[in-house]
Order: structure tokens, then sequence, then C-alpha cells
């Protein structure tokens, strides 16, 4: 257990205590948020060093009376027992985490080879999206869609949000940071008239979002053009040129939004999605120059990589990197992906417990 670690995480902890009483803070609601998510963050290994320091000096206490009263040995032997498990508790929280994790997210669902098909099966993680959030509390938000004719989904950004500071600092980039990947899905669908399985799939780009104060954006590094917004089939869904696609000139990363009616409410909506892919290409960058390591786990969530398999006439799920398997494809598409999650979430920790992670941490 790293001492000085815990030393300056317990110092900044108090210093947030004192920033969230300052009433001069909550002029600033963005800052408010950053210090108010950091603090929820930092709660939990507050306590667990409290309930440790409680254990320690309790132990003492049984100490002092046994050396006075040999009856109280087995209370010393009763309370050093818990000291192992309290001290493993604060060791894990040590280890140094994902410094997104308490973060919102932007979930980009893009059709992929399979034409009609794909984009229903698109629809389909959207919901399953959609109905994961609803049952933790999340706020799923629509920036920028684009349907295909029979209802599916070409390409769709959604943001998703806590309400108000995350539990732990377990916001919802440290659920859904697993899900950025190719997904298949293998079943009849529902234009295939000989009733033959086809493969279809879709990708899923999962980016935290990024605040203002997290990237920098100089005006002169976009270009910025207009043009009219479109719906199914490609026709005319507004007599105006509201939509808008920005382009950022240095890394040639181009976002287009077009939901909204007016070019102001786009442009913001695609200054939104930008910051942050340019925060994930930050990081990525980051991790890449860090060791050789962090660039395999830029990789193994990779856009390109299929991560996972939807089976409908086995109502199997099969998830390709940790080799996890069920048999409740109809539970999880309603919903109910807990189980994957952890089992994706149980993964990462051994490997961080063994100084190394397999499965990455980017979505």
């Amino acid at each position: 257990m790293s001492n000085d670690r815990l030393t300056t995480l317990l110092a900044e902890y108090a210093e947030l205590e004192k920033r969230m009483e300052d009433p001069s803070i909550h002029s600033d609601q963005a800052l408010v948020r950053r210090v108010g998510r950091r603090f929820a963050e930092l709660a939990p290994l507050y306590a667990a060093n409290a309930e440790l320091e409680a254990a320690r000096a309790d132990l003492a206490a049984a100490k002092e009376l046994a050396a006075e009263d040999p009856g109280f040995a087995a209370e010393v032997e009763a309370v050093a027992a818990t000291l192992p498990p309290l001290e493993e508790k604060l060791g894990e929280m040590l280890i140094p985490r994902d410094p997104n994790d308490a973060k919102d997210v932007i979930i980009e669902i893009k059709a992929g080879e399979g034409g009609q098909e794909s984009a229903l099966f698109a629809g389909d993680l959207l919901r399953m999206y959609t109905r994961y959030a609803e049952r933790h509390g999340w706020v799923v938000e629509v920036i920028d869609s684009q349907e295909s004719d029979l209802g599916g989904v070409k390409d769709i950004s959604v943001g998703v949000r806590t309400k108000g500071a995350p539990e732990g600092g377990h916001g919802v980039w440290s659920r859904m940071k697993w899900e950025g990947g190719v997904h298949r899905v293998q079943r009849v669908p529902v234009t295939e008239s000989q009733g033959r399985i086809h493969t279809s799939a879709a990708g899923v780009l999962v980016l935290p979002e990024a605040e203002e104060v997290d990237v920098e954006i100089a005006p002169s590094d976009l270009r910025i053009d207009v043009f009219r917004s479109s719906g199914p089939g490609g026709q005319s869904v507004n007599t105006t040129d509201s939509a808008v696609r920005i382009t950022h000139l240095p890394t040639g990363t181009v976002v287009s939004c077009q939901n909204e009616k007016s070019q102001l409410q786009n442009k913001e909506s695609a200054l939104r999605i930008l910051r942050s892919r340019l925060l994930a290409i930050a990081q990525e960058e980051a991790d890449a120059a860090a060791s050789d390591s962090r660039k395999a786990q830029v990789r193994t969530v990779d856009r390109s990589e299929r991560i996972r398999t939807y089976n409908f006439p086995q109502n199997r799920i099969t998830d390709h990197r940790i080799g996890y398997t069920a048999y409740n494809l109809d539970l999880v598409l309603g919903g109910e992906l807990d189980a994957v999650l952890d089992a994706l979430g149980e993964a990462d920790r051994a490997a961080r417990l063994a100084g190394e992670s397999e499965i990455g941490r980017r979505g």
C-alpha cells in the first residue's frame, strides 16, 4: 500500500471538502460539477481509511486491556482478524484508476456491413443502451441522428449522463467504456424471404464527454461548413441550410450535426462531439507513448475489432475479449447488461492487480 499516495489523496479530499463548503464556488456550475465528481470519487477512500484507522485504534485499546487482564486476549485476536480485509480493501482503492471513470459519455452507433439489417441492429443496440441507462437512472439525450428507411439507425450520437455527482466516482464511463468496438449480429433479417441466417455488424464508439476545460480548440483550427439537412432516403427535411459540418484541421477530425433547426444549435452539438473525440485522441496518444503495453490496450478496443456476437437463433451473447458466453440475449437486449459489464470490469480489475490490463480501459 502506498502511504505517500494515500496521504496525497486524503489531502486532496480535505481540500475538495473545503471548496464544496465555499459559497463562491456555486457561481460556476461547471466547476461545482467537476469538484463534486472528484469529491464523490474520493469519498469511499476516505471512509475506508477511517474504518481501518478505527480498527487499528480498537486493536491498540484491546492490547492495553489484555496487558492488564489476560482475559481480553480473545478480543485482541478478534479485532486483529478484522484488519487484513480492511487493508486489502483500501489497497485496491489505491490502485491508480481510470481518470475518466466519473465522466459522462457520448455514444456513437453506426450501421456497418449488412445494409438495412445492419441499420436495424444499430437501432437494437441504441434501445439496449437506452434501457440500460434507464435502469441506472441516467439521462439519455440524442445529439444527432440519421435514421434508415425501415426504422433503423444509420448513424446516431447520444449523450448519457448521471443525475448529479456519481456515487463513488463511478460515472457512466466506468460502465460503458467496455462497449466500444464492432458488434456482430447473427439472425434472420426481416427482409429475408428464405429464412436464411445473415451476419451483419454495427460499430460503437464510446467517448468520455469532454468539458471545455479539458480540450482547448482554437477557432483558427476549425473549418465550418453548412448544408441542408436530409432524412431517410436522402430527401431534404429542412428548407434552410441549418446542418453544420466542422472539420478540425490539425487532426482531420470531421463532425456533422443536423438534428436541430438552427445552425447555432447544430454547431454547439458538433463542438460537443468534437471536444470528446479530441480528448480521446489526446489520451490515446499519451497512452501509446507511455509504454508498449498501453499501445496494446488501445488496440484491443479499436473500433474495427469485433468484440461481441449476438446470436438470435441460440439466444446467445458472446464477448470475445474475455470468453464470456450467456444464453439470455433477449434479456441483454432489454437492457440487462450488468452481468456482461461486471465480467469485463472484474477481468480488468484482476489485470490491474496483476500490474497490466489485458482488455484495456478505453471505449
